[in-house]
């Protein structure tokens, strides 16, 4: 509840299933539906983790959506879903084949979590990686999953390592894929500018709408952050910071009880008409047609797989 007692946004934690080893789970699409079922989870709606999702498709196709972005996985596709972000699987988990693994911030060693960037910004696109960089993936998951689903004899203590271990594996061949998809630059002052001011609009996107303020308590100028924004995320720095009040927006709409009015105080938008207008020149809708239909789809979606 918010001060006003308001439902605030509900995050899914990370918790365990019985007999899986401490912080990562590695599931067929199958096992998912289970799991989340077991946890009392509806496993086809939207959620807001708190944990890092992997997801890989083998045979078939699954549609799904990432901060309300549909997605259409086919074979050889992967999707990383990371925490805070609202998450819904839109077909059937058991029409495809394929694994999800699961893991917790903080499981990954330092050094990996550091080098594979997993708490800064990506765009959330699937990646096909192809020849022999789809081999590796395959080729370290199939590891992973054999090392998780057989404990071979170690102490838990030990097997926990492997696993973090072989995580590894895979986390670092997708982030270096993203960088070569063209999604992230490995080096150069642009990226470190748009990085800085990422984790900055993260900190600050209810506090302030203004690039100039960013720029000024960055050190760089309005022109370097707009050029290192357009680079890294396709567009210039204010509209990545409305992007980023749109999504936070989204995710209350979806996520809470909250009224228009409220929402826009927590985005910071002082007046209910202003946000109005902003949603609806961003989103092409108001944010109670927003609402609405997504309440309406997540219904929809509900009863059908009651119905399976």
């Amino acid at each position: 509840m918010d001060k006003n007692g308001h439902a605030d946004v509900t995050e899914v934690p990370y918790r365990s299933s019985a007999g899986a080893p401490p912080g990562v789970e590695v599931l067929a699409f199958a096992d998912l539906v289970a799991r989340a079922r077991g946890h009392g989870v509806d496993p086809y709606s939207p959620v807001r983790v708190a944990f890092h999702e992997l997801i890989t498709v083998r045979t078939g196709t699954l549609c799904c959506s990432l901060d309300f972005t549909d997605h259409e996985l086919t074979e050889g596709d992967w999707l990383w879903a990371r925490p805070g972000q609202i998450h819904q699987f839109r077909s059937d988990l058991t029409s495809a084949e394929g694994t999800v693994v699961l893991f917790q911030p903080g499981f990954l060693d330092t050094t990996t979590a550091e080098v594979a960037r997993v708490d800064q910004y990506f765009p959330y696109r699937p990646l096909t990686p192809s020849g022999a960089a789809g081999d590796a993936l395959r080729n370290t998951l199939g590891l992973l999953d054999s090392e998780y689903h057989g404990l071979g004899g170690l102490p838990l203590e030990a097997h926990v390592e492997v696993l973090r271990h072989l995580l590894a594996a895979p986390v670092l061949h997708l982030a270096h894929q993203q960088a070569a998809a063209g999604d992230e630059s490995d080096d150069g002052t642009g990226t470190e500018a748009f990085r800085r001011f990422q984790q900055a609009v993260e900190r600050g996107y209810a506090r302030s709408h203004r690039v100039d303020d960013y720029a000024r308590d960055l050190g760089y100028s309005v022109r370097t952050l707009t050029r290192a924004t357009r680079d890294a995320a396709g567009c210039g720095a204010k509209r990545f910071i409305d992007n980023r009040v749109l999504l936070e927006a989204k995710r209350l709409l979806v996520h809470t009880d909250l009224s228009a009015g409220v929402i826009a105080e927590r985005v910071g938008i002082p007046e209910g008409t202003v946000f109005t207008k902003f949603f609806r020149k961003l989103a092409g809708e108001t944010p109670t047609a927003f609402r609405d239909s997504s309440t309406t789809h997540g219904r929809v979606r509900r009863a059908r797989s009651a119905g399976q």
